[in-house]
């Protein structure tokens, strides 16, 4: 098996990135990923714009054989991605990432990014803005941005020379559990597969701009 430590072959082409993407299916499972260049991924995938930047989103990633072991009963469907990629990140949300609130704002003025009394500005309007959210109001906020994230990551991942699959045929009311996560607390989003292509993945053809696009 062939571990990478750096970058597999990064680019910043910015076409290469976005217009050649493709949902992979096959993957050539003697590549491994390092923990170390993951990170630098999910990093990446972090800098994912969130509401009032509560940043719900919380990663799983699934590298090991024994966690592949777990998994693949639960994604009957993607069976193939799950265990010829390097890994497979489950995308959760937090249900009470509001917790971190006093975490992100502080840290935020400590690094000279906003003022004190803007932040207690903020904090005070973002207390009252959570605390007036329905339970599906919120879901919906974190379900967006959980979105907005996983999208991000699979372009990093791209930048870094691997291939990607989103996955939701997956058996969501047990993933959590199984991995010994509170599933009140921890809400799946999807599950992304992420390695090097064994067998390319096709293209796709995309409405045109016309057919989906009002001007007003």
């Amino acid at each position: 098996m062939s571990i990478h430590t750096g970058n597999y072959h990064k680019t910043n082409d910015f076409n290469k990135i976005v217009l050649e993407r493709r949902s992979v299916k096959v993957y050539d499972p003697e590549v491994k990923i390092s923990r170390e260049e993951m990170s630098e991924i999910l990093a990446g995938a972090s800098r994912a714009p969130s509401a009032i930047n509560m940043q719900p989103w919380r990663f799983l990633v699934i590298d090991s054989d024994e966690g592949k072991e777990k998994l693949a009963p639960l994604a009957s469907f993607n069976q193939t991605q799950v265990l010829t990629s390097s890994a497979v990140i489950a995308v959760f949300y937090d249900a009470n990432n509001v917790e971190y609130m006093d975490e992100i704002f502080n840290k935020s003025v400590e690094l000279g990014y906003m003022p004190q009394d803007i932040k207690d500005m903020q904090v005070q309007q973002a207390r009252s803005y959570y605390a007036s959210l329905t339970p599906s109001a919120l879901r919906d906020i974190n379900m967006l941005d959980s979105g907005l994230v996983s999208m991000q990551l699979m372009l990093v991942a791209r930048a870094h020379g691997y291939d990607t699959n989103p996955m939701a045929g997956y058996d969501k009311e047990r993933i959590a559990e199984v991995f010994g996560m509170d599933k009140e607390r921890f809400q799946p989003v999807m599950l992304l597969s992420i390695g090097k292509a064994s067998k390319e993945g096709y293209p796709s053809y995309r409405l045109p701009v016309d057919m989906i696009t009002r001007w007003a």
